[in-house]
Formats: C-alpha cells, sequence, structure tokens
C-alpha cells in the first residue's frame, strides 16, 4: 500500500513538471499590431469563405480620412502553417469538412496568442459561422491588441504625475509624449511624428453635460468645438479645432474603467485653416466624483495611413483609472 502511495506521488509530481515544462515551452509570440494571419486553403480563400472573412475582418475602420482595414491579413494555407508561422499573435484558422463550431483558443502554439478555430462541413456552414460570431471574432482580436499595445507603452512610460494629483485619475502613455499644455484641469499631451502629431486631450466636464437622449451626440460635438476654440488653436489667427460637419459622428456604448463610457468616431478641422484629421473620443462618467471624464485622441498627419495612430490612442485612453 505504502509503495502504491509512493508510486502515485511520483506521477503526480511528474504530471506537474511535465505541464509547466509544456508552459515554458512556449515562445513568445510575434507581429505587427494589427497584423491578422489567415489560415485557409487557397481555394476557400478565393471563394466565398474569403470574401466572408474579408467583409468581417478587414471591413473599413469608421472616421479615418481614407478608407483602412481593421486588419491587415496575411493569408496562409494550412501546409505553410509551420515554425515560425505559428507564433504570430492573432491567429485565424479555417478548416472544411469539420462539424460546424467556432472556438476562441489561447496561447497555442506562443504566448500571449489569440486563435479563433472555424469549422465546417461547407463553404456555407462556414460563412454561417463567421457572420453569426462576426462581432465577437472582431472583439477577441481587438481586445488581444489593445493588451498587446499597452503592454508596449508600459515599457517606457512618462514619468508626470500631475494628472493624477490634480484630476484624480491615472492614465498611461509612452515618454516620447510631452505635456503641451496644463491649465484647469486641462491637459493637451502630445507626440511629434514624422508627418504632423499625435494628440490627446483630457479634462472633465459637469456629469449633466451630455444628455442620455437623442441630442447626445448634438452635446458631444458642441463640447468638442468649445473645448477646441479655448484650447487648441490652428495655424492662423481665429482657427480652432472643431468637428468636421461633413462626417455624422459615430456614437457607441463602452465600458472603461468599470464606468459607462460613451465613445464617439469621426473627423476635425480647422475652422478657417485647410487641417484635418479622425478622432476618438470617450466621455466617462465617474459619478464618484460627480463629474465626466474626458478623453480625446486625434491625430495630424497628412497622407499617412492613421489606423494605428487612433489605436495607439485609444489603447492609451483606455488605461484610465480613476480612483
Amino acid at each position: 500500500m505504502k509503495k502504491v502511495a509512493v508510486l502515485a506521488l511520483a506521477l503526480m509530481v511528474l504530471l506537474a513538471c511535465d505541464n509547466t515544462g509544456d508552459k515554458r515551452l512556449l515562445s513568445s509570440s510575434s507581429g505587427n499590431i494589427n497584423s491578422l494571419s489567415v489560415v485557409i486553403d487557397n481555394e476557400l480563400w478565393e471563394g466565398s469563405v474569403g470574401e466572408s472573412v474579408r467583409k468581417v475582418l478587414a471591413a473599413p475602420v469608421y472616421g479615418l480620412p481614407q478608407e483602412e482595414p481593421l486588419f491587415s491579413l496575411r493569408q496562409m494555407p494550412p501546409q505553410v502553417f509551420t515554425d515560425f508561422a505559428t507564433k504570430n499573435r492573432t491567429v485565424l484558422k479555417i478548416e472544411s469538412g469539420k462539424a460546424a463550431d467556432t472556438k476562441f483558443l489561447k496561447d497555442v502554439f506562443a504566448k500571449p496568442q489569440k486563435l479563433i478555430l472555424v469549422t465546417g462541413m461547407s463553404s456555407k456552414e462556414i460563412i454561417d459561422q463567421i457572420e453569426t460570431n462576426a462581432e465577437a471574432i472582431v472583439s477577441a482580436f481587438k481586445t488581444e491588441e489593445l493588451k498587446e499595445k499597452q503592454r508596449r507603452i508600459r515599457i517606457s512610460l512618462h514619468k508626470n504625475n500631475s494628472i493624477e494629483e490634480k484630476m484624480g485619475l491615472s492614465i498611461r502613455f509612452p515618454s516620447v509624449y510631452r505635456i503641451a499644455k496644463e491649465e484647469d484641469n486641462f491637459y493637451w499631451i502630445r507626440k511629434d511624428i514624422r508627418t504632423g502629431s499625435m494628440n490627446l486631450m483630457v479634462y472633465e466636464m459637469p456629469l449633466d453635460a451630455i444628455s442620455k437622449d437623442e441630442n447626445a451626440i448634438t452635446d458631444i460635438i458642441k463640447m468638442r468645438d468649445s473645448i477646441g476654440k479655448a484650447h487648441i488653436p490652428g495655424p492662423v489667427e481665429g482657427s480652432y479645432m472643431i468637428t468636421e460637419a461633413a462626417y455624422t459622428p459615430y456614437l457607441n456604448q463602452t465600458i472603461i474603467d468599470n464606468k459607462p463610457t460613451l465613445e464617439t468616431k469621426s473627423t476635425w478641422e480647422v475652422k478657417n485653416a485647410f487641417m484635418a484629421g479622425p478622432f476618438i473620443n470617450y466621455i466617462i462618467e465617474d459619478k464618484t466624483n460627480n463629474r465626466l471624464v474626458v478623453a480625446e485622441g486625434f491625430t495630424f498627419a497628412p497622407s499617412i495611413e492613421k489606423r494605428n495612430q487612433i489605436f495607439e490612442l485609444e489603447a492609451i485612453i483606455r488605461s484610465i483609472k480613476i480612483k
């Protein structure tokens, strides 16, 4: 009996070591932000299944002046998906001839990694799975990329503490940004880039400043334009940033720091000057402190793609923690 107990204990230790070893064997994942590997047969990729994948994962990002996809897709047939190719951080794998299903898998070949496996006996079943789970698929990949972007930001953080001291909140942004303006609980934070600049604004408004009905978007535009006039001047006398009237802003409800948040996406322009670009605005309901916390990212970068710039600004804003 004693020998059996010893053998059982030895087996448990061995299995524990094997499990630990499996975790250590997982190498670090790789890949550019918002770059997605699609593992699928060439025939399926070139047909209706590929069209369905592109419709969901390469849909245009709303609010950008030029059309850019949600994710940059890199297709490869299953026989090529080996060795280094399996280490991409985000992978969509399509398999036909199997029961219809969509599985959300974590850290299969590398860490961190999000692999979504979509299966079906036919192209129609696969397309049905993609369309039915489209929102969940996009959300899972975007969440993974936001976490990775925030991890990279944490490598070299800006050390300014006055935002936390004066506004009672923390926000993590890279050390390459600088505080361009700081006054009356308003912060303008900037990063110079080769073709222009990336910008953040953080400020507060009264808790009842934005309506909770169909007038919300009108109130948000008025708020933005008043802040732009007061704090974001243009290149010529009398010019300042406003919301571009030609585009209808996208309004959505989300969560930041476990608090109800309004998300607005659209484009800005400078009144009386030829300047414009995209913005993403978040209004966080901070009932504890009887206020709205407003955080906005906007970029000015003529003639270059802006998807990843806005994504970086979103990742920074989503790091906000309110005391």
